[in-house]
């Protein structure tokens, strides 16, 4: 029997414990995989963090299966999370907040494993960065 050869892959970005079938379809329909089977797979690994929002990648084989790959929510994510609030609507004119260095550290901890270092002290500057165009200001 041959390997399984993929045909598609695509990041999505759901919300954990509830994907929306809507947002699979519009990226999977062609494929002709079961929709259903992706959310449900979805759904039950990210039901321990239901509300937030976990991407996906999802690699669709040529015998209609699926892998999927979660990764960590998206750092912009985890800043408003740390935040309490939503980004600056003028990011450099009028500040959204401070982040302070611990809460700086727990964001770039969580995303580190997707990050393309491994110092925690460099991603914590990569988080300032992202924080920074969002209008946050970050404690030194």
């Amino acid at each position: 029997m041959p390997p399984k050869r993929p045909i598609h892959q695509v990041t999505l970005q759901l919300t954990a414990g509830a994907a929306a079938v809507t947002e699979l379809g519009k990226m999977l329909g062609q494929t002709g995989v079961n929709l259903v089977g992706i959310k449900r797979h979805y759904d039950e690994l990210t039901a321990a963090r239901r509300g937030d929002v976990v991407p996906a990648r999802i690699t669709v084989f040529d015998d209609r299966s699926f892998a999927l790959e979660l990764r960590t929510p998206p750092t912009s994510f985890l800043i408003r999370r740390a935040l309490g609030g939503p980004g600056s609507a003028r990011p450099a004119h009028a500040p959204a907040g401070t982040l302070t260095a611990a809460q700086l550290r727990e964001v770039a901890e969580r995303k580190l494993p997707d990050l393309n270092t491994d110092d925690i002290e460099k991603a914590m500057r990569i988080v300032a960065g992202t924080a920074r165009s969002m209008g946050v200001l970050v404690e030194a």
